[in-house]
């Protein structure tokens, strides 16, 4: 009697248990058919096919139900969005919950880096910029994506995943063709300009009086500094407003070091052809043999400290202190980003498309009132180091990232997360949202085209292959987290005027290769740095490709119009 009491009770226990599991998943099929309907249109899926994905992510994170997870991201409004709305609705679908953390991009550096050094599971995972590609590879703390959704985590990868249609995968592949990163969402450095101003028939006469050929998007550096001058020192005021032909930032702050290394110095040809980043030396102008860093200073085959990178910061100050407001020198990058909206500045060279969502609000002086901006974005201008088939500028592209340390479970939790707000059902509204797009399929879509004309030339950027000439840090740089400091402690000293552009960039260089050297030491495993002899600076100079010998002469300035500029692209 007894054993049978049992059986009855537990065989009732489950009856009730699967009774309320299936309540449950009723549940979260009637969240998901509201949260489809409503907040996640437009998409490129049908309604449909939106629920497949749904019904996949429900029935995925039935062992994982009732979890909490931890992630954390730079703060920015495409993650805003993640957190404060995708987070909630994957808790309602999946009945995991999602604490999804905003901080700064440098904080996010600084708790990936200490999981990895305490060995202790503070995040389940991490959107990380794809800069870190290089340090990810080379370690034995990330997860290789590639291999997970093959093996421990074929169970919870998405059927409609479609890694295929994301842009960004070469930025987060390593040299052995393992997939490091899933990027989450990109954005790119381009020029920006006061397109209603520079065509304006009285400017460009006077222009053209002045300089020789006509007021357009620049191509070089020496378009730029003439347009900067022109604005800056002849129109000076437009409707009684004081006006400036550059904008620019320039305090002493981590992101001073993010002006140049992301990445001031490919716009003015410090490396080598090739993309992403250039080979044998990137944007850094690391060096690398074999996919082992070699050296960044000009006497072990580096360019950090070369003619091209002194002609980098040199213009970097000079455009500063002669075109830009005065404020500038004081302001970091969250700061300037909010002056080319005042509606008093007439380009900027290196503006990020991250600050298109704020700069399209209605009401403000770069707003028509028929919702179109009054300015464009166009290719940045190069420098007259710069070759073709070299990298153009860059482009963050901010990306989910498992460590190793993380429990299994915790991983495939997130990892479920992660591919939801990336997901074909929610990626095209979280692209309007925050106008960082990561997948083909949404950029192409007829919901973009009719975007366009509102977003100053943004669509045609990432249809075009811009998208691919502007790319992220590479994996020439074996350390991000310990190499990125360097930038803007030895650029501010060059900055502030405590020593020669020249002397900065030799002590900047040396203090790189001494890192090199050190990491070479500690960690001599795959693509370990093996930094090559010093020689005479004349022995890499005279060889061809980067570092490059001194150019002296200056090209003449040219220019394009508009749609020429953005043909370019094509």
């Amino acid at each position: 009697m007894v054993s049978l009491s049992l059986r009855f009770m537990v065989l009732l226990l489950f009856t009730m248990l699967a009774g309320v599991s299936a309540q449950g998943a009723a549940l979260q099929k009637h969240m998901a058919e509201k949260w489809a309907a409503d907040e996640f249109q437009p998409s490129t899926l049908t309604v449909n096919e939106q629920m497949q994905e749904m019904n996949w992510f429900i029935k995925a994170s039935e062992p994982y139900r009732g979890m909490q997870i931890r992630v954390v991201s730079e703060r920015i409004t495409t993650h805003w969005y993640e957190a404060s709305v995708l987070a909630k609705a994957f808790f309602e679908i999946t009945g995991i919950h999602v604490v999804h953390e905003l901080t700064g991009e440098d904080d996010v550096i600084k708790k990936l880096s200490a999981q990895i050094l305490t060995g202790q599971n503070i995040y389940d995972a991490y959107i990380n910029d794809s800069d870190l590609i290089g340090t990810h590879f080379r370690s034995d703390a990330v997860v290789a994506l590639s291999d997970f959704i093959k093996a421990k985590g074929a169970d919870v990868t998405l059927p409609s995943l479609d890694l295929q249609d994301f842009i960004g995968l070469k930025f987060t592949t390593g040299p052995d063709g393992k997939l490091y990163q899933l990027p989450d969402q990109q954005f790119a450095n381009l020029y920006w300009y006061r397109h209603d101003w520079f065509n304006r028939k009285d400017f460009k006469k006077r222009f053209k009086s002045r300089y020789g050929y006509e007021l357009g998007v620049p191509q070089n550096w020496q378009a730029y500094e003439d347009i900067a001058e022109f604005f800056s020192k002849d129109i000076k005021e437009i409707d009684g407003q004081r006006v400036y032909g550059h904008m620019d930032y320039a305090k002493t702050d981590p992101s001073l070091g993010w002006r140049m290394s992301d990445a001031w110095f490919s716009m003015a040809g410090v490396g080598d052809r090739g993309l992403p980043n250039g080979l044998p030396v990137d944007e850094w102008g690391i060096k690398v043999e074999q996919c082992r860093p070699v050296g960044a200073s000009v006497q072990r085959g580096g360019a950090l400290n070369s003619p091209a990178a002194v002609y980098a910061v040199d213009k970097f100050k000079e455009w500063l202190t002669k075109y830009a407001p005065k404020q500038a020198s004081e302001l970091n990058f969250t700061q300037a980003g909010q002056w080319p909206g005042k509606g008093i500045i007439a380009q900027q060279i290196f503006w990020y498309t991250a600050f298109v969502a704020d700069l399209t609000k209605p009401g403000l002086a770069v707003m028509n009132s028929d919702g179109t901006p009054k300015w464009r974005i166009a290719p940045s201008p190069v420098g007259k180091y710069w070759q073709s088939g070299m990298k153009s500028g860059y482009q963050d592209a901010g990306s989910w990232t498992l460590l190793k340390n993380t429990p299994l479970k915790r991983q495939q939790a997130a990892w479920l997360y992660a591919q939801f707000v990336v997901s074909k059902t929610v990626s095209l509204k979280k692209t309007l949202v925050g106008l960082t797009p990561i997948r083909l399929s949404d950029i192409e879509s007829d919901v973009m085209s009719e975007r366009a004309p509102y977003l100053g030339g943004l669509v045609e950027f990432y249809r075009s292959r811009g998208r691919d000439v502007w790319t992220p840090t590479g994996t020439n740089v074996p350390d991000y987290p310990g190499l990125a400091g360097y930038w803007w402690q030895y650029i501010s000293q060059i900055i502030e005027g405590k020593v020669s552009t020249q002397s900065g960039l030799d002590n900047f260089a040396a203090a790189v290769d001494r890192h090199l050297a050190r990491l070479g030491e500690s960690a001599p495993g795959k693509c370990a740095p093996k930094l090559n002899p010093l020689s005479k600076r004349d022995f890499w100079l005279k060889k061809s490709g980067s570092p490059k010998a001194v150019i002296n002469e200056s090209p003449a300035g040219k220019t394009l119009p508009y749609q020429e500029a953005v043909n370019v692209w094509k």
